[in-house]
């Protein structure tokens, strides 16, 4: 895990109160899909870092960037930046996406939802790289409307079958990205997914239901990100062997899990 000051080196606006932030740091060589950073603040009386979810590493430039919605004190202070200023960064952290699940699948289906779009980019890449072609992988991305901003939708559309669903109807599929896959009939062999919990639990039950394996990104509110404060835990189907209770904690135990290990 590295601490650092880390340098923007550029930022821009994507959608409504939606922004890409890319850093000049050392978290690239060990980021691995699905990980996240804890990011500072610049304020001396909010002292937690705000966790946000890595959407792109490349490790031959250095860099890091990160796509989040603006809605908190630390949020906002990031996306009003400019380049170079510099923010304290900790990271890579987590459990990312296992890549070698998705192995001799024919159908693979990353399935994000708002700002749960944004890792998935990474894992997209990610999967390329190991072989698999572009027809044997389908995003099915969530937004809120048209109007609101698909962001990402071309970046994956470049690597990936793209499938959109939209709050409001005005793009795609009129629902949400389980909608969507139910519309057109998809029967994935596995499923990726990461967005805000109604959606997971839809996945998980999806999934469940068609005896699919899926995995899962939580999102939570945390406060050291390290697993000392156990302020961001999940019931499991499982008990912990050294506490012997059926919680786990997504910043270390995930954010990536098994849907089946999970009770959401």
């Amino acid at each position: 895990m590295i601490n650092e000051k880390a340098r923007i080196i550029k930022s821009e606006r994507l959608a409504d109160q939606v922004f890409s932030t890319v850093f000049d740091s050392r978290i690239a060589e060990p980021a691995y899909p699905g990980q996240f950073v804890m990011v500072g603040t610049k304020s001396d009386s909010r002292l937690l870092r705000r966790p946000i979810s890595i959407c792109e590493a490349d490790r031959e430039k250095g860099t890091i960037r990160l796509v989040y919605r603006a809605v908190g004190y630390g949020t906002k202070e990031l996306s009003e930046a400019k380049s170079g200023d510099s923010f304290d960064l900790l990271g890579p952290i987590g459990t990312g996406f296992p890549l070698d699940a998705a192995q001799d699948k024919k159908q693979i289906i990353l399935t994000g939802g708002g700002i749960g779009a944004p890792p998935l980019l990474q894992l997209a890449r990610a999967l390329r790289r190991t072989g698999i072609g572009k027809d044997s992988i389908t995003a099915v991305l969530g937004y809120r409307s048209m109007k609101s901003g698909l962001f990402l939708n071309e970046e994956f559309s470049a690597e990936v079958n793209v499938i959109l669903s939209t709050d409001d109807g005005s793009v795609g599929t009129r629902g949400t990205v389980v909608d969507a896959l139910k519309e057109r009939d998809l029967k994935p062999d596995i499923i990726y997914a990461c967005g805000p919990l109604p959606m997971l639990k839809a996945v998980k039950d999806f999934a469940a239901d068609s005896f699919i394996p899926a995995f899962i990104s939580l999102e939570e509110r945390m406060a050291c990100g390290m697993g000392v404060c156990l302020g961001c835990m999940v019931k499991t189907v499982g008990r912990d062997s050294h506490s012997h209770v059926n919680n786990a904690r997504i910043c270390t135990e995930g954010p990536v899990f098994n849907a089946e290990e999970v009770v959401l």
